[in-house]
């Protein structure tokens, strides 16, 4: 059986590259894991992550897959994700979004400052702050 290659598109590939360059930027990481481990996986049509939705009827799934993170930054803003749709019939992986969306757009448009290591929404700064420092409290007690 000959192994099927898939396509990489975008539903918006202005926005995903936004989110693709501050991803590179805050979380190099999770970048370099996704460029050179998952992406070409997906090209070979190896699905990973967890399938969350199908549609049968456009013969489609959807998956989210957790990229690796720093633990702090995960528990201030979130698991970083690559949310995607597959294509089954015309062989695409169409790439959806990365979360945490906001965070990351913010980060492409404006120079984030970081607190205790970790980078801090302008927008949000005394709550990622005092999420920080009570992450640090909380893990001084242990």
């Amino acid at each position: 059986m000959k192994e099927e290659k898939y396509i990489l598109d975008y539903i918006n590939e202005n926005e995903f590259r936004k989110l693709e360059r501050a991803l590179k930027k805050y979380n190099m990481l999770a970048f370099k894991k996704l460029n050179f481990d998952y992406y070409p996986k997906l090209r070979n049509g190896q699905f990973i992550g967890e399938l969350i939705s199908k549609n049968k009827k456009e013969n489609t799934e959807t998956y989210e897959l957790k990229l690796p993170s720093d633990n702090m930054f995960k528990q201030v803003h979130g698991d970083v994700k690559l949310i995607y749709i597959v294509y089954k019939d015309q062989n695409i992986v169409m790439l959806d979004t990365l979360t945490p969306t906001e965070i990351l757009l913010e980060g492409h448009m404006a120079e984030l400052t970081t607190y205790k290591g970790v980078m801090i929404s302008k927008a949000n700064a005394s709550k990622d702050m005092f999420k920080i420092d009570l992450l640090n409290m909380l893990q001084d007690k242990r």
